[in-house]
């Protein structure tokens, strides 16, 4: 499945970004789908994930309360609604596919399918 991550951009401290994943080649269904941050100099790191069949929802604990996963079947997307944004948000939004079991839900090397990235930035 090809990904593509849209809806990056620059936000003031408090704002809101809604970002979008769209699949392409075939659905999503069957896979996890997992968003992942990158900022300059730091590690990948997790956000937050969803199982396409049962929409079991994961977080990670700076993502809880402010960020919202969610899907839609129809337009065979997943959106992370995010809210209160603070600049130490500003990273790089990497959407991914991939089949990983619970316990690996937050390993970027559980996916095996990327998008190609998109920049948020929040000013302070």
């Amino acid at each position: 499945v090809q990904l593509q991550a849209s809806g990056g951009g620059l936000v003031q401290a408090g704002g809101s970004l809604r970002l979008s994943c769209a699949a392409s080649g075939r659905t999503f269904s069957g896979y996890s789908i997992g968003w992942f941050r990158q900022a300059p100099g730091k590690e990948r790191e997790f956000v937050s994930a969803i199982r396409w069949s049962g929409g079991n929802i994961y977080y990670s604990e700076f993502a809880k309360g402010r960020f919202i996963i969610s899907k839609d079947n129809a337009k065979n997307t997943v959106d992370l609604q995010m809210n209160t944004l603070k600049p130490e948000d500003t990273a790089v939004y990497y959407c991914a596919a991939g089949h990983p079991i619970m316990s690996t839900i937050r390993r970027s090397d559980a996916y095996n399918n990327w998008g190609q990235g998109t920049q948020v930035t929040v000013s302070s």
